[in-house]
């Protein structure tokens, strides 16, 4: 299980570091207008990405 649970850290790492390697630029406009969101959009993009990722790891086994 922890195996696993690295593992999936591991990918959600170099998932995340994606964007900021290929295109900064990019990155730092996304970063800035999401840091200029109100807290319940933010929280709603939140809730939005875990119910996705647990739709596909659902659909995944």
């Amino acid at each position: 299980m922890f195996d696993t649970l690295f593992m999936a850290f591991a990918l959600m790492l170099v998932l995340e570091g994606l964007l900021p390697f290929l295109a900064p630029g990019v990155w730092r406009k996304v970063f800035l207008q999401v840091a200029s969101l109100a807290d319940g959009q933010i929280r709603f993009i939140g809730l939005t990405s875990m119910l996705v990722g647990l739709i596909l790891l659902i659909l995944s086994h």
